[in-house]
């Protein structure tokens, strides 16, 4: 097994480290957020650290296996929704929001088995699909050190939050519904993308 794909597996093997800590009864509280959410938040960044790091060494090094290509997306996927639901159980975050993520991941799956099936057309991704990534690394990071673990999508509308935790909230909740936004977009390009597989033939 090669590098890339070691570090693909090693994603993995650290959201169940996510998980496992999110369950523990872990006391202690550092600049207002619990240290537990310190040790997920590091752990996630690492993760997304390796995401883009196995792919640059697959490329670079002409290391890209069918194994990767399997695995490596659906280990992304995995990281993202385990940080989503560890936030939506401790009520941090909408549910809707990883509804609206996971809708669009099984949609993009399905048209790319259909693809598969029908010659191995490729419906290239496209820049929302980038923006969506960038913006939910950038929002699973901060929420994660959201100060006294309050609601992070828009709760600075209910007047209770001040200084940092207020801007912190702002930035957080922006940036979330920016993802949610290119999760929608990107997958109704791949919708349009393939449109054709769709038609008999």
């Amino acid at each position: 097994m090669n590098l890339p794909n070691k570090l693909t597996i090693m994603r993995i093997l650290l959201v169940i480290v996510m998980v496992v800590i999110s369950v523990l009864d872990i006391k202690g509280i550092l600049f207002g957020v619990e240290v537990k959410f310190w040790l997920i938040n590091v752990i996630f960044i690492i993760a997304s650290i390796t995401d883009k790091l196995d792919g640059y060494i697959a490329r670079s090094r002409n290391l890209v296996t069918n194994f990767g290509k399997f695995l490596d997306p659906i280990a992304d996927k995995i990281l993202v929704l385990a940080a989503m639901l560890i936030l939506v159980e401790r009520q941090m975050l909408p549910a809707w929001i990883p509804i609206c993520v996971l809708t669009r991941e099984f949609v993009v799956s399905g048209y790319r088995l259909i693809a598969v099936e029908q010659g191995g057309k490729v419906i290239a991704a496209s820049i929302w699909g980038k923006l969506k990534t960038l913006t939910q690394m950038l929002a699973i990071i901060l929420a994660f050190i959201n100060i006294n673990n309050t609601n992070i999508f828009f709760n600075f509308a209910s007047g209770n939050l001040t200084g940092l935790e207020l801007w912190l909230n702002v930035i957080t909740s922006i940036l979330m519904l920016i993802s949610v936004f290119a999760t929608i977009f990107s997958g109704w390009d791949y919708v349009k993308g393939g449109k054709d597989l769709f038609k008999d033939k």
